[in-house]
């Protein structure tokens, strides 16, 4: 950032006294100084795109210039081989293919966003897609784009290269890449009908007590807090299940810090705190509500008890519920992963969460840049494991599977008219 910070400043300076020729070598220059990325960063802060960096960097090695690393003799070459060089007149040149082609990065974003990874808010986002296949998929829709194009559009829409991560978490579903679809095409249809869309997941359970906490922050140099060697579990502090709601439209989220059995009764309990505390307020015109959750755990899609609450919380806020699971093995592309719980961890990294108040205080705490707002209370409920739903009261949940896959993708709505409090 502070590169970045830097180049942009010298750009602002030179750039009234910069013409093409001048402006490429002196990009070249800078880029060849930061080392490595320094190619990204220089384009991405001048506007010039990749090849034409690289274009400068190959006149500086023609030039017999390979060693000269200083800024200020790279200016110097830069004013002298500029002299040599045709210059285009003002606005000359072909136009970028984003001013003419005025859908083409909606296009190219629709197409990766389903299966996209990270956090699209942040510059850690990537995608499973080859830019070859996508500059395919994009001429299929009438953009005439190549691959290398593809490339810097990608980087303009905050895409990166991305080394291997432990994202495959199981056997691979013949129909997952079509149930992510399925879920982003029923996002946008809410989103744009102004009914709430929710993810929802129960983050790992915490130890509560003096125990070690993974990462780091400041203290006084050579003064690190004291933790307990061994984490054994507190009998008098036990653990807490934190049970998330994440509103995607809205970046804010709400989570029900547990201090029993992590349920489908607690699963709902919290989406039911969720509604009166946050979503209510913001939706008061709602009639239905999408909820995108993973496929097992408390919220699983074959978890009886589930579906039972779900009706419970349907009938008592006269909601439509529509429900969209995500395929096995796919439990970290949930929202909730990559856009809360990640900066809930962040927030308490290296801090031993002493107790349930901390706990709460600290996932409360939570800010970023992009406007997220997490709201925390701490749920003292008992919830009773391994209640069985009878194939009675089953049959008597108001249920209507989806056409795709219904066993993922299903709707509960109330079994009476019932008035919202």
């Amino acid at each position: 950032m502070d590169q970045a910070l830097a180049v942009e400043a010298k750009f602002k300076a030179l750039s009234p006294r910069l013409d093409e020729a001048t402006l490429r070598l002196w990009a070249a220059a800078e880029a060849r100084s930061l080392g490595r990325g320094g190619v990204s960063v220089v384009a991405k802060v001048v506007g010039l795109s990749r090849t034409t960096v690289y274009a400068g960097l190959a006149e500086i090695e023609a030039a017999g210039t390979t060693q000269n690393k200083s800024s200020k003799a790279a200016a110097q070459l830069v004013v002298a081989t500029a002299t040599h060089k045709r210059v285009r007149a003002p606005g000359g040149g072909r136009k970028r293919l984003v001013d003419i082609d005025a859908s083409l990065l909606a296009d190219l974003d629709a197409l990766v966003e389903p299966t996209s990874r990270g956090d699209p808010m942040s510059a850690l986002r990537w995608t499973c897609k080859s830019t070859t296949r996508l500059a395919s998929e994009l001429a299929a829709r009438g953009h005439r784009v190549s691959q290398r194009t593809v490339c810097d559009l990608l980087a303009r829409l905050n895409y990166s290269l991305q080394s291997v991560r432990k994202t495959r978490e199981g056997g691979q579903h013949e129909d997952r890449d079509a149930q992510f679809h399925y879920i982003a095409a029923m996002v946008t249809k809410f989103q744009r009908q102004r009914q709430p869309v929710i993810s929802v997941d129960t983050k790992k359970k915490e130890l509560i007590g003096d125990f070690k906490n993974a990462g780091r922050e400041w203290q006084p140099k050579a003064q690190p807090e004291q933790v307990r060697v061994h984490d054994f579990i507190d009998d008098a502090l036990g653990k807490v299940a934190p049970y998330g709601v994440y509103d995607v439209t809205a970046n804010v989220g709400w989570v029900s810090v547990g201090i029993d059995h992590d349920t489908a009764e607690f699963a709902v309990q919290s989406i039911r705190h969720w509604w009166f505390e946050m979503g209510r307020p913001m939706y008061t015109r709602a009639k239905r509500l999408l909820i995108t959750a993973d496929c097992g755990g408390s919220n699983g899609y074959r978890v009886r008890l589930w579906r039972l609450q779900l009706q419970r919380l349907a009938d008592e806020l006269g909601l439509e519920i529509q429900v969209c699971h995500f395929p096995p093995g796919t439990s970290k592309w949930n929202k909730i992963e990559h856009r809360m719980f990640c900066h809930i961890t962040n927030n308490w990294r290296g801090r031993p969460l002493l107790s349930r108040q901390v706990v709460v205080q600290l996932i409360g705490s939570v800010t970023t840049e992009q406007g997220l707002r997490v709201q925390a209370a701490l749920d003292e409920n008992t919830y009773e494991p391994g209640i069985k739903v009878s194939d009675a009261e089953l049959a008597a949940i108001n249920l209507r599977p989806d056409d795709f896959h219904g066993e993922w993708n299903y709707r509960v709505s109330p079994r009476q008219t019932c008035q919202r409090g």
